[in-house]
């Protein structure tokens, strides 16, 4: 039996200094019928053989430097998340849901929520 196979496509306009201005995506599996512009993204993924993370981290030019402090945030706030999810360690998500509270106090949240 075929298995399934899911497609996430990700493109990227550069300018003439080569510098992301557009950012979109588009993904088989999700309910949507054209492409989803973005501001900015972060891709993470696991090399076994190497043993380290590889990262895409691209943001467009015009990106507002409060947004990238929100999604940067909310970013930390769902890796505690998937951390507390993907190996059951719930005091060391706490305690990364804990540096997103003094993170979000640095940045000028008046309380965490507010970046939501």
């Amino acid at each position: 039996m075929k298995k399934k196979e899911s497609q996430i496509t990700v493109k990227v306009g550069l300018d003439e200094n080569q510098v992301p201005d557009t950012i979109s995506w588009q993904a088989t599996d999700a309910d949507m019928e054209n492409e989803q512009s973005a501001k900015a993204m972060i891709m993470s993924m696991w090399d076994p053989q190497d043993g380290n993370a590889m990262r895409i981290d691209l943001w467009t030019k015009d990106m507002l430097v409060d947004d990238m402090k929100v999604f940067m945030f909310q970013t930390l706030l769902s890796l505690a998340d998937t951390l507390e999810k993907a190996t059951g360690e719930r005091n060391l998500a706490e305690d990364l849901r804990d540096y997103c509270a003094h993170f979000a106090d640095k940045s000028g949240f008046s309380k965490p929520e507010d970046a939501q």
